[in-house]
């Protein structure tokens, strides 16, 4: 063993054993938190071929800093490491820093390796179901990669300490008012308490088992989007939907529950009703036997 890492680290072993069945070169999302570090530190001791990203979106003071501190670290465990600066565009933060970073990190051309840990995957399925639309994330989703998916935040946490290294704790984590935050910090906790145990295992499998669904339709279904009622109307009810789902994202239109089923009416339950209102200020409507955006 490489005399850097540490000899007796279970934490940190988890998050080794997590990358290594992973042979692709890939880039690191770098954010400086302790699941990205440790992620980093994990591809490092396994002799992965990565270098480490550190997105900036510049929306808190001192994000130069912060950034700059999180390639240093990279650098540290023998990785390249650089910065990249982003625009966040307008609308939802979350989603608009996310589109953001992910646009910057594909850019490279390789594999993208993110964080995502099982308790991420947990808050995932709540959030989802919350919309009407109960998901999760697979270990791969064309290019982005999440080796952690299987691993728990009490790990990332406790190698970072095994590694001694100190991470980013970013602000934005503890603010409830983000949807994320309220669900890690009130809902999970209190799931908990209501099963006697900790909540996270059976819902992160209930979202492992969601995304796995999801790839085998993906696989056997034909789910390229399409305004003909038609066609929709002779599709098996989840494969319909997806198909609706992937037409509004085509159009820019983020999906939500309640409006894919009201969408959807117009396809099997159509008597004339009006337009559908759907995020972004549009609406959908039926006409001549195809549906369109207005």
């Amino acid at each position: 063993m490489d005399p850097f890492w540490p000899r007796r680290s279970p934490h940190f072993l988890a998050c080794r054993r997590a990358v290594r069945p992973l042979t692709s070169p890939a880039v690191i999302g770098l954010s400086g938190g302790p699941d990205s570090l440790a992620l980093a530190a994990a591809a490092a001791a396994e002799g992965k071929d990565v270098r480490c990203v550190v997105v900036d979106h510049g929306l808190q003071t001192g994000s130069e800093e912060v950034a700059e501190t999180a390639a240093g670290a990279a650098r540290e465990f023998g990785l390249d490491a650089e910065v990249v600066r982003v625009a966040v565009g307008a609308g939802n933060l979350e989603a608009a820093a996310r589109e953001a970073r992910y646009e910057a990190l594909l850019a490279y051309g390789k594999d993208v390796w993110v964080a995502h840990t099982a308790d991420d995957q947990a808050e995932t399925l709540i959030l989802g179901a919350l919309r009407g639309n109960p998901s999760g994330m697979a270990p791969r989703t064309d290019r982005i990669v999440r080796p952690f998916l299987g691993v728990r935040r009490a790990d990332t946490v406790g190698a970072c300490t095994e590694l001694g290294v100190a991470p980013w704790h970013d602000p934005m984590n503890d603010d409830p008012a983000f949807r994320r935050v309220a669900v890690r910090t009130r809902v999970v906790p209190l799931l908990s308490e209501l099963l006697g145990g900790d909540a996270v295992p059976a819902l992160a499998a209930a979202a492992d088992r969601i995304a796995a669904d999801d790839a085998l339709i993906a696989a056997l279904a034909d789910l390229s989007p399409t305004t003909s009622c038609a066609q929709l109307a002779a599709d098996a009810g989840p494969v319909r939907r997806r198909r609706l789902a992937a037409w509004l994202l085509s159009e820019g239109v983020p999906v939500q529950g309640d409006q894919l089923a009201a969408v959807e009416a117009l396809v099997v339950d159509w008597h004339g009703q009006g337009p559908v209102a759907v995020a972004g200020g549009r609406a959908v409507v039926r006409k001549g036997g195809q549906l369109a955006l207005i």
